[in-house]
């Protein structure tokens, strides 16, 4: 009986809950390619300062931090 009463509510409510799917959607897409993107520019710097050897120190962290970034992008 209750299944019967909700059914509307839902038919109702599914324009809503569709959209409100489309919008999470595409915030997940823009936030693993915009994890991406700044993994890959972090990744450059960390190797950038790399190649000096006073920013080694710094270089080898970025260097990590960005390909993990890339990395949690991706999957």
């Amino acid at each position: 009986m209750l299944k019967i009463l909700l059914f509307p509510i839902k038919l109702i409510l599914f324009p809503i809950t569709l959209a409100i799917k489309i919008v999470e959607g595409i915030i997940k897409i823009t936030g693993k390619l915009m994890a991406i993107g700044i993994g890959l520019i972090i990744t450059a710097i960390g190797l950038l300062l790399t190649m000096t050897i006073v920013g080694s120190i710094i270089g080898i962290p970025l260097l990590i931090l960005g390909v993990t970034m890339v990395i949690k992008g991706l999957f």
